[in-house]
């Protein structure tokens, strides 16, 4: 898979991660960048093409397929963070996450197979997290919601390796970004997650680790989860 040349669509491209998988395609030469959002008018980009798209709404996901038929490159980047708890947290909130998160990305992964197929193949990346791995508190819905995109992007890397389409699983801690500015710990630079998906694509690799905490986490599966939370056995 070669940057260069290919025809993209990022989901979430008004802002942060998107904003920045979206400039970069430009500059490392795809020959087409749609570059979507629920209010594309918001989007700034130089060279895109501006789509509206709201990942959660079918009838919206099928629209986009449909203006898009040349795409060989997708990026699930689109996402929300709610901040809510499993036990006391609001349910619809708490669905609202899944919907975005693990519905809303099969939706477009449903939508978009067919014509990746039909182009040779090409690549899907899905933009996840280090809370696939992990729970917290304040982020529990989120962390359930990326777990189960997780699992998403194994089963679909199996179930369209016969059409030759590359599924790339990209996990970070956190990014200097509009969704991430409350958080005061490390936070990358957008461009610098990007730089190192896209390098990974290009280099075939269906998995990203693109920060240290992302290793750290993934790394702790393999021990007694007691360790990595802290809590005592009884």
């Amino acid at each position: 898979m070669r940057i260069s040349g290919s025809i993209a669509l990022v989901t979430g491209a008004n802002r942060g991660i998107g904003r920045a998988f979206a400039r970069q395609l430009v500059e490392r030469g795809a020959a087409r960048v749609y570059a979507t959002a629920r209010q594309p008018e918001k989007i700034d980009i130089p060279g895109v093409e501006r789509l509206r798209l709201d990942i959660t709404d079918p009838q919206s996901v099928r629209a986009a397929a449909a203006a898009a038929p040349d795409v060989t490159l997708l990026v699930n980047n689109a996402g929300i963070t709610t901040g809510t708890n499993l036990v006391t947290g609001d349910l619809s909130t708490i669905k609202l996450e899944m919907d975005t998160h693990f519905y809303g990305t099969l939706d477009m992964v449903r939508a978009f197979a067919p014509i990746l197929g039909g182009n040779g193949g090409g690549a899907l990346l899905n933009v996840l997290s280090a809370l696939s791995w992990f729970s917290t508190e304040g982020a529990n819905a989120y962390a359930a919601a990326k777990a189960a995109e997780w699992s998403l992007t194994n089963g679909v890397r199996l179930e369209l390796a016969g059409q030759g389409t590359l599924v790339t699983g990209l996990h970070l801690g956190a990014a200097d970004t509009d969704m991430m500015a409350g958080y005061d710990g490390d936070k990358m630079d957008p461009a610098d997650v990007v730089r190192l998906a896209l390098d990974s694509i290009e280099a075939g690799r269906i998995e990203v680790l693109a920060d240290g905490w992302s290793r750290h986490v993934k790394a702790s599966l393999a021990n007694d989860p007691s360790a990595f939370y802290g809590i005592a056995a009884t």
